[in-house]
């Protein structure tokens, strides 16, 4: 894999982050695209969401059973989306406001500031959203995440 950036957030610890773009409704941040990657932002300015996948970079190890954020007994790691995983990837949906001389400023954004980006997706709706989706065992507490703040849970030992 290529790191084409660096993600910039107000977040420099782990803890007390919110735990998805949903926590993190207005927080400003900027996506900073490498010159060799550059052009690949024509025409980008004119979608409103942009889908972030990156590297958590602070993460070591795994669990295959976790206590996920919103609950209080262990699930599959695969049925959360912990950030500690065999290949530590994470997503984000975040809203672009402006592209600017390679820089993307964006808002909704959950991610640790200096994150190494890999890649940028357009949102789409057509595409991206699924009416009926079932959200497992999320459905009694998934409504707590603009509230949830990250702890200290998959902070590596």
């Amino acid at each position: 894999m290529n790191l084409i950036g660096f993600i910039r957030s107000p977040f420099s610890s782990l803890e007390g982050m919110p735990i998805q773009p949903t926590g993190a409704a207005g927080v400003r941040g900027k996506v900073e695209i490498l010159p060799e990657y550059r052009a690949g932002l024509k025409d980008i300015e004119g979608f409103s969401h942009l889908i972030l996948l990156y590297l958590f970079h602070r993460s070591e190890g795994f669990k295959l059973e976790v206590v996920p954020f919103l609950d209080s007994q262990p699930r599959g790691l695969f049925a959360t989306r912990a950030p500690r995983r065999p290949n530590p990837i994470g997503l984000s949906i975040v809203r672009l406001d402006s592209v600017e001389d390679g820089v993307l400023h964006v808002q909704d954004i959950d991610i640790l500031d200096g994150t190494p980006l890999l890649d940028i997706k357009p949102y789409v709706p057509v595409f991206d959203r699924r009416d009926g989706a079932r959200t497992g065992w999320l459905e009694l507490t998934g409504n707590a995440v603009t509230s949830q703040k990250s702890d200290s849970r998959f902070v590596a030992p």
